[in-house]
């Protein structure tokens, strides 16, 4: 094992961190972590043997609402649908991990080992979009969490919500680090041939070992790569992600994710600069300080430097791209890479024409 990896395995966070909304938090006694080093009791913790793992737990979550509104200017879309609260993948920098601590849970490994699953997700889809008012729009999977995380293999719930936009032919959009989406390729090669489907694939690195320790539970970058081509080969449109760009950290490998990208049948490509929002920003420093102690400074120094001397900008129109000089050399090089190899930068624009409610179906047996 290498020295520096994290003592839970195939995790990208090694705490809890008290949530922001809690008051009351436990502390370990001082006195007795200190008589505990000096008896050597941490060296002696595993000994030879690898650290344990930590393991995933999932709950019901009895939401009776299964789509999600928002009018920011800069996400792309107004309606989302995510079947899973809390994600397994582990990333480090995770955007969405203080999700969580609205649960009373933690940011930290709670929110990648504390996975909330919407069991009935594909019947409430199918309540909403059967209602007469239901206007046909684009539904994005997923906005927060990953739609194709490891406990879709078993249960299937992204596989049937897709199953009811396909029946339907209402517009859907995916992003997702995980080759599993190729699964998928029969119901999302159906809706593409309405231009009612595009599925996007985010490419962080194209280094395996900084991959796994970057995003531990997520599909390696070549799998993500088959992926694309998988779907590609199906129909589909299909974009690369390069999210997030890390200052210091991957921002040299853009070309080359964007090349591999082309080869692999990708259309188009989109990039989003790191985002560290509340406790999301002590828990990344935490990781770089495991990973790549000697990195560290650097990262961080560019982080501040394209957040305007702060470690998360939130405003609208900079939390995505950054600001400053660093900031734009990265879209320079994105954009150049895009423009030599030919890829879109946006997603194709989806149609919801081909949209059929439920009170048709009768007329279609007599060919009307």
């Amino acid at each position: 094992m290498h020295p520096d990896e994290q003592r839970i395995r195939g995790r990208g966070a090694a705490a809890n961190p008290v949530g922001r909304f809690e008051r009351i938090a436990y502390e370990a006694d001082p006195e007795f972590l200190e008589a505990r080093a000096r008896a050597g009791a941490d060296d002696e913790l595993w000994g030879d043997e690898e650290p344990p793992e930590l393991a995933t737990t999932l709950y019901r979550d009895p939401t009776r609402e299964v789509l999600a509104h928002n009018q920011s200017p800069d996400v792309g879309f107004e309606t989302s649908l995510n079947p899973y609260r809390g994600c397994e993948h582990g990333c480090a920098y995770c955007y969405a991990r203080p999700t969580h601590e609205y649960l009373g849970l933690s940011a930290g490994l709670d929110f990648e080992s504390k996975i909330f699953v919407k069991h009935d997700a594909p019947e409430l889809l199918r309540r909403e979009l059967e209602k007469p008012t239901w206007r046909p729009r684009v539904i994005a999977l997923s906005g927060v969490t990953d739609p194709y995380q490891p406990a879709e293999r078993r249960l299937g719930l992204t596989r049937r919500c897709l199953e009811v936009l396909a029946e339907l032919r209402n517009p859907v959009t995916i992003v997702t680090k995980s080759q599993l989406v190729a699964r998928d390729r029969d119901l999302l090669g159906a809706l593409a041939a309405h231009r009612a489907a595009a599925a996007a694939l985010s490419i962080t690195s194209l280094d395996g070992d900084l991959a796994r320790r970057l995003e531990p539970r997520a599909s390696r970058p070549d799998r993500r790569l088959a992926a694309v081509r998988a779907l590609a080969e199906a129909g589909v449109p299909v974009q690369v992600m390069i999210a997030p760009v890390i200052p210091g950290l991957n921002d040299h490998e853009i070309p080359r994710i964007l090349e591999a990208a082309r080869e692999a049948g990708a259309r188009g490509a989109a990039w989003i600069l790191l985002r560290l929002p509340f406790g999301v920003k002590t828990l990344f420093a935490d990781w770089l300080e495991r990973h790549f102690p000697e990195r560290r400074s650097k990262v961080l120094n560019r982080v501040q430097e394209v957040r305007g001397g702060r470690m998360n900008d939130p405003r609208f129109g900079s939390r995505m791209r950054g600001e400053g000089v660093h900031a734009r050399q990265i879209e320079a090089v994105f954009d150049l890479s895009c423009r030599r190899l030919g890829l879109a930068r946006r997603g194709p624009a989806l149609e919801t024409g081909a949209f059929r409610r439920p009170g048709g179906r009768q007329l279609d047996l007599f060919g009307a």
